[in-house]
């Protein structure tokens, strides 16, 4: 299997080939929850209706991949820097400790899942109505949890490894699977919302059974549980993988956060359609934001690896390569966003009366889209060396201390209703990105004049 050479690459050579499968990767990706919405919204009679009920679903569809990512971007960077400094015996040692440790979590999260499906749907902003589509559609998608968990966050350990291809592959195999099986399901076999996540699950299920497979008999590190004498000995490891990953955690749990109190709020001052728009860009935003992700994971082993060998020019090259793929990209998506904004909502719904309602809350929302590059690239370099205490911090000040109290202060306390909600985003795009970028330049810069 043809692998990225870390050690000896050309560093934009090694960036260009793992962020390019790992772009198709997260596009395929993208596809399991925008399928579902796109073929939802379809249902004849209750289309707008179902695609709000799975809205509703979504924060908790985070909060599942957000623990996925709690041990696999923060065991895989790890990971990274001592395959950099060549151990290879301590490499091998977490990423089977992120392997136990997410697959003890994936029980945990189905178990209270399926016990308290319900009032979480309730207290989530679900009325009679939604819940009658919500409960079944998160019910069976929660038998799902291990294969998800396991395909999204055990995939970065094979791209850390170099297999970029391969890592693409897995995502690929769920990706057409889902493809396929929603339209049968959905419409042929007559299931409707129910179909959507049968299908969901069964095409996690081979993307988890592909990666396990890889990891266990093809890569370099092969996976496996850890022994009773390992795991009696693997709390400081454990330690610094769930201390990592708490970044990109509270980043995914904090997006939940905002979706739930987004819900709560428009619920109140613009009624159920509104959480229909919200569910509309919310997809958009992970449509768009998709090739940002990829770029900037593409680039974070790449960092991590040359960190761990002591090379801070090629960490420099790196972090300026990422930063200006990023830059190209986001700019052209977002003079699409503003200039062509039906375009983009008229992937998931045919409603002109949502699409009117939506464009303007969209362009509203998409304000300040390309302050959010600034906090991606911040993070990524953050994570990517394994600075835990800031990569946390500024996962919180833009959500929860700025997004949250603004979603209520200003459609609210200012009296600008359903529009304050979509304006709380941009605010905190202008200032959490642009602090975090700074600070990083403050701190990371400096430390690598001295190595």
């Amino acid at each position: 299997m043809k692998r990225i050479d870390f050690e000896n690459g050309n560093i934009v050579s090694n960036i260009l080939k793992a962020a390019l499968p790992m772009l198709v990767a997260q596009i395929m990706s993208l596809l399991y929850n925008i399928v579902d919405r796109v073929y939802i919204a379809r249902i004849p009679d209750v289309g707008t209706t179902a695609l709000g009920a799975v809205g509703l679903c979504f924060p908790i569809i985070v909060i599942i991949t957000a623990f996925s990512n709690l041990f696999g971007t923060g065991g895989a960077p790890i990971f990274s820097i001592e395959r950099g400094k060549g151990n290879h015996a301590k490499a091998g040692l977490l990423m089977n400790t992120s392997f136990t440790l997410l697959a003890l979590c994936a029980v945990i999260l189905m178990i209270a899942g399926l016990l308290f499906a319900r009032p979480i749907l309730v207290l989530f902003g679900a009325s009679d109505a939604g819940l009658v589509y919500a409960y079944p559609y998160l019910m069976i998608y929660l038998l799902g949890t291990f294969p998800s968990m396991a395909a999204t966050g055990m995939n970065p350990f094979i791209n850390a490894q170099g297999y970029a291809t391969t890592g693409m592959i897995s995502v690929i195999i769920g990706a057409i699977t889902n493809l396929l099986l929603d339209p049968l399901f959905i419409f042929v076999l007559g299931l409707g919302i129910k179909g959507a996540a049968i299908a969901t699950v069964i095409s996690q299920t081979l993307s988890a059974t592909f990666v396990l497979y890889f990891l266990h008999y093809k890569a370099e590190y092969r996976i496996r549980f850890l022994s009773k004498t390992e795991l009696a000995s693997c709390g400081e490891d454990a330690k610094n993988i769930v201390s990592l990953g708490t970044a990109g955690f509270i980043m995914q749990l904090t997006n939940s956060l905002v979706t739930i109190c987004a819900n709560n709020v428009l619920s109140v001052t613009g009624g159920d359609v509104y959480i229909s728009v919200m569910t509309i860009i919310t997809s958009v935003r992970q449509m768009v934001e998709t090739p940002i992700y990829a770029i900037t994971e593409g680039s974070s082993p790449i960092i991590s690896y040359n960190y761990g060998a002591r090379r801070p020019q090629k960490i420099r090259q790196a972090g300026i390569t990422m930063a200006v793929l990023a830059l190209i990209y986001t700019l052209l998506i977002w003079s699409v966003i503003l200039a062509a904004p039906r375009f983009l909502i008229g992937i998931f719904s045919s409603d002109q009366a949502l699409m009117t309602d939506t464009v303007p809350a969209m362009k509203l929302y998409f304000a300040a889209f390309i302050f959010m590059l600034l906090q991606y690239v911040g993070q990524t370099i953050f994570k990517a060396l394994n600075k835990k205490k800031y990569a946390i911090f500024f996962s919180i000040l833009r959500k929860v201390i700025i997004v949250v109290p603004l979603t209520y202060i200003l459609p609210y306390a200012l009296n600008i209703g359903p529009n304050g909600v979509f304006m709380a985003e941009p605010v905190s795009n202008v200032i959490g990105g642009s602090l975090c970028f700074i600070v990083m330049l403050a701190t990371v810069l400096p430390e690598l004049k001295r190595m």
